[in-house]
C-alpha cells in the first residue's frame, strides 16, 4: 500500500508540473504532504481505526524539517554562487576574454566555430543557460552573418558547449545531489574525465563543422582564409563586444580583471580539490568579490538586489523540493517503490541500470523537466538496488537537462537560443538533437572507461 501511495504521489506530481497545472514550487510542497496524509492517516484509519493515527500527528512536520535540514546548505550554496558569478560578470571579467576570442578567430570558419564553443564554455561558468546564450550569440553572430556561416551551427556549438559544461553549482547537479542527499563534490569529481571527453567532442565538432563550412563557402585552405582576412584587415574591429549601456559602464572594473579571474579559478579549484563545503567557499568568495569590486555598502546592496531574483527562485525550488524528498524518504514510500520496482528487474540486469540511464538521459530531457526527473523519477530508479544510488545520479547528469536542456521545449533557454540565432525551433532540434545525444554517449563511454559505473 505504501508503494502504491508513493507511485500515485509521484504520478500526480509529474502530471501537475508537466501539464503546468501547478508551479513546481506549489506541486513539490502540497502534493507530497497530501500523499503523506493519505499514507499516515487515511490508510491506517481505514485499516485500524482512530487509535492508529494518533501517534503520527507530528510526523509530517518532522519529515518536512528533516528534508529542509538536508537541503539547506545546498540552497545556500546556489544563492551565493549566483550572486558571486553575477558580481564578477558585472565587473566586466568576461569582456577581455570575449575581445581576445574575437581577435583570435579572425575569418576562419574553423576558428570562429571553435572560438564560439570556447566563449560559451567560459560564459557558462555561472551555470545559467540563458546568460550563456545572451553573452555568446550577440558577440559571435556578426561573424557568422558576414561570412555566411550556417546559423544552425552557431546555435549547435553554443548548445553543445553549454551542455557538456555541467558544474557543481548548476541546476541539474544541485537537484541530483539534493534528491539523493549526497554532496556535489562526490557527484562531480568522478565525472571530470567524462566531462573532458565531452569537451574534446565539442572541439572536434567545431573543427568538423568548420571544415564543412570552409568547403561550402569556397575557403578550402589556409591561403584563402588568410586572403579573406587580409582583404578585410580592419573588419575584425567591427566584431567587438556589444556596446555597453551607461549603467553597465559604471559597473565595470577593468583594472580588477586579474584579481577577479584569479578568484574564480581559486573557487573552482576549491570545489574540485578540497573537502571544504561548497556553501562556505561561495559565501567567502561572494564577500571577497563584492568587497573587491564595489567598496561602498550601497553598491554591494545594489549588486545583491540585481541578482536576488534568480537566486531566490532557485532557492525556493530547492526548499520546496526538500519537502518532497523529506516526506518520500522519511515515510518509507521511496524504499517501498524501489523494492516493488526491483521485483521486475532481473538480477543480471540491475548492475547495468546506471549505464542504461546514461544512454537515455539526454532524450529524457524532451519529456521530463529537471524537477520532475531529478525529484520524481531518478530517486526511484536509484533505489532499485544492485548498484550504488549515486551511480544513477551521475549517469543522469551526462544528459538529463545538461546536454538536453538547449533543445528541450520544457526550458525557456531553448527558445531564447533559437530567437537570438534566428533559427526555427524544429530546424534547431533536427540539427542538434543527434549531436547532443552523441555527446552524451561519448561522456557515458568515458564514465565507463574511468570506472564511474559499469557497462
Amino acid at each position: 500500500m505504501l508503494a502504491l501511495v508513493g507511485i500515485l504521489t509521484i504520478a500526480i506530481l509529474l502530471f501537475c508540473i508537466m501539464s503546468k497545472r501547478l508551479s513546481p514550487i506549489v506541486a513539490l510542497i502540497i502534493i507530497p504532504i497530501l500523499g503523506a496524509v493519505v499514507a499516515l492517516y487515511v490508510v491506517p484509519l481505514c485499516q485500524n481505526g482512530l487509535e492508529a493515527i494518533f501517534p503520527h500527528y507530528t510526523t509530517i512536520p518532522k519529515m518536512v524539517l528533516a528534508g529542509i535540514a538536508k537541503l539547506a546548505p545546498m540552497a545556500a550554496m546556489f544563492v551565493f554562487a549566483i550572486i558571486f558569478f553575477g558580481v564578477v560578470s558585472d565587473a566586466g571579467m568576461f569582456d577581455p576574454i570575449i575581445a581576445k576570442i574575437l581577435k583570435v578567430v579572425g575569418t576562419s570558419p574553423k576558428k570562429i566555430i571553435i572560438g564560439t564553443g570556447v566563449l560559451a564554455l567560459i560564459a557558462h561558468l555561472d551555470g545559467n543557460g540563458a546568460v550563456t546564450f545572451l553573452i555568446t550569440v550577440p558577440a559571435m553572430l556578426p561573424l557568422y552573418d558576414k561570412l555566411g556561416i550556417d546559423k544552425k551551427i552557431l546555435a549547435g556549438i553554443t548548445a553543445l558547449s553549454a551542455g557538456v559544461n555541467f558544474l557543481p553549482w548548476t541546476g541539474p547537479m544541485i537537484r541530483a545531489a539534493g534528491a539523493l542527499d549526497v554532496s556535489t563534490h562526490d557527484l562531480f569529481t568522478p565525472l571530470i574525465p567524462a566531462q573532458l571527453c565531452g569537451l574534446a567532442f565539442m572541439v572536434f565538432m567545431g573543427w568538423y563543422w568548420g571544415h564543412k563550412e570552409e568547403k561550402r563557402l569556397g575557403l578550402v585552405g589556409a591561403g584563402n582564409a588568410a586572403g579573406a582576412a587580409e582583404e578585410d584587415s580592419d573588419a575584425i574591429t567591427h566584431f567587438a563586444p556589444k556596446e555597453l549601456t551607461e549603467e553597465e559602464r559604471k559597473l565595470r572594473r577593468p583594472h580588477l580583471f586579474w584579481p577577479n579571474i584569479t578568484l574564480v579559478i581559486l573557487v573552482i579549484l576549491g570545489m574540485v580539490t578540497t573537502k571544504i563545503p561548497p556553501v562556505v567557499i561561495f559565501m567567502v568568495a561572494c564577500c571577497i568579490a563584492l568587497t573587491l569590486n564595489y567598496r561602498k555598502p550601497a553598491e554591494q546592496s545594489a549588486r545583491i538586489n540585481a541578482h536576488a531574483k534568480g537566486a531566490l527562485m532557485m532557492a525556493s525550488i530547492l526548499f520546496a523540493a526538500s519537502v518532497f524528498t523529506g516526506i518520500m524518504g522519511e515515510s518509507g514510500m521511496l524504499k517501498a517503490m524501489a523494492a516493488s520496482a526491483g521485483q521486475f528487474v532481473p538480477d543480471g540486469l540491475s548492475s547495468h541500470i546506471p549505464f542504461i540511464v546514461s544512454l537515455v538521459a539526454m532524450p529524457l530531457s524532451l519529456v521530463f523537466d529537471p524537477d520532475s526527473y531529478y525529484f520524481g523519477i531518478m530517486p526511484v530508479v536509484a533505489n532499485i538496488g544492485g548498484f550504488p544510488p549515486i551511480q544513477v545520479a551521475q549517469a543522469s547528469l551526462l544528459g538529463q537537462m545538461t546536454t538536453g536542456f538547449p533543445v528541450s521545449p520544457l526550458t525557456p533557454a531553448t527558445f531564447l537560443l533559437c530567437s537570438l540565432c534566428g533559427v526555427d525551433l524544429a530546424d534547431h532540434q533536427k540539427f542538434c538533437i543527434p549531436i547532443l545525444w552523441l555527446a552524451s554517449i561519448v561522456m557515458a563511454i568515458g564514465a565507463v572507461l574511468t570506472g564511474v559505473f559499469p557497462i
